[in-house]
């Protein structure tokens, strides 16, 4: 996400509002630099570590957050982003919305991050069937789909590593 109300500032590591921003605003930029920090230059090849990340992250919110790791072809993070935030007359998913993040962000892979804020990560049907139909519709334009994590407040379920993927 672009943040026209944020630029750097002089010196390496800061940054200056030229106009309000909003506390949504500044939590979707610290989950930016917060994973640009951590894996910067570095592919992802281990789960854990990122699930690790943004369970500190995902923690303080009191609904649910689906949001999309987009990966280029090193598996390098290009973007974490919040893709769906619910809301007690919204849950849905859609897939267009998915699929043009990651085109955006001109992606090869992605890692589909769902929290719980119950606290259990365990995926219901619904997270189930959802991870199949946003598998296929990526595949369908050609980006890989690695895994679906989990996140809830002591643990996390990965989906690859569960052999679901």
């Amino acid at each position: 996400m672009k943040f026209q109300k944020i630029k750097a500032g002089e010196n390496a590591e800061s940054y200056i509002a030229h106009s309000p921003v909003t506390e949504a605003e500044i939590l979707r930029l610290a989950l930016q630099l917060a994973a640009r920090q951590m894996f910067k230059g570095k592919p992802l090849t281990d789960p854990s570590r990122l699930a690790e990340h943004l369970q500190m992250l995902l923690q303080d919110y009191e609904h649910e957050v689906f949001a999309l790791v987009m990966l280029d072809k090193g598996r390098r993070v290009i973007s974490i982003e919040e893709v769906f935030l619910t809301t007690p007359d919204s849950d849905r998913i859609y897939p267009r919305e998915v699929v043009r993040m990651a085109l955006r962000h001109n992606s090869s892979a992605v890692v589909l991050v769902h929290y719980h804020p119950s606290g259990d990560p365990t995926p219901s049907s619904e997270d189930r069937l959802i991870t199949k139909i946003l598998k296929t519709a990526l595949d369908l334009i050609g980006i890989r789909t690695l895994d679906h994590i989990f996140i809830g407040s002591e643990r996390y379920i990965s989906l690859d590593q569960l052999d679901w993927i």
